[in-house]
């Protein structure tokens, strides 16, 4: 235990010493651990040997994700969402559904001996993107304001929303003889949202009473004010998930209330809480690499890397495209956005709940789903930063030349 926490700690301090040199280039954080739990781990050099269940990476991964999708949510900025929320509502309405319906179909062709129903189960797990994988892109001033805003609330929300699915489905896939499966359905998804959003709101407008109080009476110490965002989260995320909600649904809709509410001074009370998930997404990143990946690595089969690759890529950049035509976007913009639909914790998550679930073909389901997610730690990490780039040259080339006098 006590080498596993000297590799890890070296490793973060390492990191952090050298961080700007290693996110300048072409490389990610979530990339960079990965490959650090890699070759520090059992299929390498053995340095690291962390003994963590499935439930453990699980619950990891679940309090960084809600962490993660928090404190994305308070720093949104709500006046370009406003002017632009045509953009995440085309996503999750179209883009989302049609990203269902493309990976079933290729599923159904790739991988003929799974029954259609787990086919549907790996389209969902594979649907919702990731706020952390995505923050390169949604953090990165070169990319517009409503090309990040809508990325950022398409992530937070398209999870909770693919919960339920993955419920529903899973209830269908071990009770074949389910009764009114439109309604569970229904049931499902109103039930997952609505106390999760409830729950969020609610938290969201005590915890900010609360605070108000706290200042008014002079009670607030800075130490300790640093952790009431960070409270906010976790308490958002648990209490959902203990009243039968979506505790990521619960933690983006409290995060965006909570950046409204409390204005700019949001900024100084989010420090502890981004460090919180910054430090959490290292140790899930380390444990994928070092756990995850060697288990996995003997199942990828050809079609399983191909299912991996067009899932990133037609599955999910046809939808968007398709789903964002007559918006005024041009081409690249429609790709852009298509492209930055990263695989990651969410996917981890819903992966593990099937893990114990009595399926036909949980390895293939599993593999592929793993598989998915090292390609777009691998493509999405490398071509985040020169694209965000390119994409904020064009567009400054672009107004520069609607301000020369004489254009049209």
């Amino acid at each position: 235990m006590y080498q596993d926490l000297a590799v890890f700690a070296a490793f973060l301090l390492i990191y952090s010493i050298f961080a700007g040199r290693f996110e300048s280039r072409l490389l990610s954080g979530p990339l960079l651990f990965m490959l650090a739990g890699l070759i520090l781990g059992p299929a390498a050099l053995g340095l690291l040997q962390p003994d963590i269940p499935k439930e453990g990476i699980k619950f990891l991964a679940e309090l960084t994700l809600a962490i993660v999708l928090f404190s994305d949510a308070t720093t949104a900025n709500l006046k370009v969402l406003r002017a632009n929320d045509w953009l995440p509502l085309r996503l999750l309405l179209i883009g989302l559904p049609l990203t269902l319906l493309g990976g079933w179909l290729i599923g159904y062709g790739l991988f003929p001996q799974v029954p259609l129903l787990e086919l549907a189960l790996l389209a969902t797990i594979l649907a919702p993107t990731d706020a952390a994988l995505g923050k390169a892109v949604v953090s990165n001033p070169q990319v517009p304001a409503a090309v990040r805003e809508g990325l950022n609330v398409e992530s937070g929300l398209n999870d909770g929303i693919c919960v339920p699915v993955l419920l529903v489905l899973l209830a269908l896939v071990t009770d074949l003889e389910a009764q009114a499966p439109l309604s569970l359905a229904v049931g499902l998804i109103v039930e997952e949202l609505g106390i999760g959003a409830l729950t969020g709101i609610s938290m969201a407008l005590i915890a900010w009473w609360l605070l108000r109080r706290s200042q008014q009476q002079g009670w607030q110490l800075p130490l300790w004010s640093q952790l009431t965002l960070p409270g906010l989260a976790l308490l958002c995320f648990a209490l959902a998930q203990a009243l039968g909600g979506s505790g990521f649904i619960a933690a983006f809709v409290g995060g965006l209330l909570t950046g409204h509410l409390l204005g700019e001074q949001k900024h100084h009370l989010l420090e502890a809480s981004e460090e919180l998930g910054s430090l959490f997404s290292v140790i899930t990143w380390l444990a994928f690499g070092a756990l995850v990946l060697p288990a996995a690595w003997s199942y990828f089969s050809p079609s399983i890397w191909l299912y991996a690759l067009l899932s990133l890529t037609l599955v999910r950049m046809l939808p968007v495209y398709l789903s964002l035509l007559g918006t005024g976007l041009n081409n690249e913009t429609r790709l852009f956005i298509g492209w930055f639909g990263p695989r990651g914790l969410a996917t981890i998550v819903f992966g593990v709940i099937i893990m114990d679930t009595e399926l036909h073909a949980r390895n293939t389901l599993l593999a592929t789903a793993i598989c998915t997610v090292l390609l777009s730690v691998v493509l999405h990490g490398l071509s985040a930063n020169p694209w965000a780039a390119r994409l904020g040259r064009k567009m400054r080339d672009t107004s520069s030349a609607a301000k020369q006098p004489g254009q049209g």
